[in-house]
C-alpha cells in the first residue's frame, strides 16, 4: 500500500490534510484552510514539490 493524503475538517470547521505513510503513521500535517479547494491545492503543491525537495541538514 502506498502513502495517502487524508482530507478532513477540524473542530473549528477548517479543512486540513495529513500525509500518512504506508504503515498508517502521520508524516506531515497541513495548516488550516478556509475552503476545500484551497486544501486540495495544498495537497497538489506537496505532490508536485516534494519530488524535487532537497535535504537541508541543520544538525551539523
Amino acid at each position: 500500500m502506498a502513502g495517502s493524503f487524508e482530507l478532513y475538517t477540524d473542530a473549528s470547521g477548517e479543512y486540513r490534510f495529513r500525509l500518512k505513510a504506508a504503515n498508517g503513521q502521520v508524516i506531515a500535517a497541513s495548516q488550516g484552510y478556509t475552503t476545500k479547494a484551497a486544501a486540495k491545492n495544498g495537497i497538489d503543491s506537496v505532490r508536485s514539490h516534494a519530488a524535487d525537495a532537497e535535504l537541508v541538514d541543520q544538525t551539523e
